[in-house]
């Protein structure tokens, strides 16, 4: 099993800054990958950003540009610098980890981390 404590979530003004942390611990060996997704009230689970054991990144089209995903493997920790937030923004933040083992993917989720953004 792997365990995934976030942190760093919170209520913040439009235009402003948020880094979000996941650290895992226990079978955390295969990891993939590690990434944020995220959850609107009334609305579908959607990708954030993922990044792979190689720092490979991939992130969705409203956060480009704006967030920025990172790992630091001696860590194991996943982070998410969220810059320029918008209100649309708002949502709970889910770590998410993926390790393959026998070509078959298991994910672990985090417990989520609400972020706010109002003014």
């Amino acid at each position: 099993q792997v365990q995934l404590v976030e942190s760093g979530g919170g209520l913040v003004q439009p235009g402003g800054s948020l880094r979000l942390s996941c650290a895992a611990s226990g079978s955390i060996f295969s990891i993939n990958s590690m990434g944020w997704y995220r959850q609107a009230p009334g609305k579908q689970r959607e990708l954030v950003a993922t990044i792979t054991s190689g720092t490979r990144t991939n992130y969705a089209d409203s956060v480009k540009g704006r967030f920025t995903i990172s790992r630091d493997n001696a860590k194991n920790t996943v982070y998410l610098q969220m810059n320029s937030l918008k209100p649309e923004d708002t949502a709970v933040y889910y770590c998410n980890v993926v390790r393959e083992i026998m070509k078959t993917a298991i994910h672990y989720w985090g417990q989520g981390t609400q972020v706010t953004v109002s003014s």
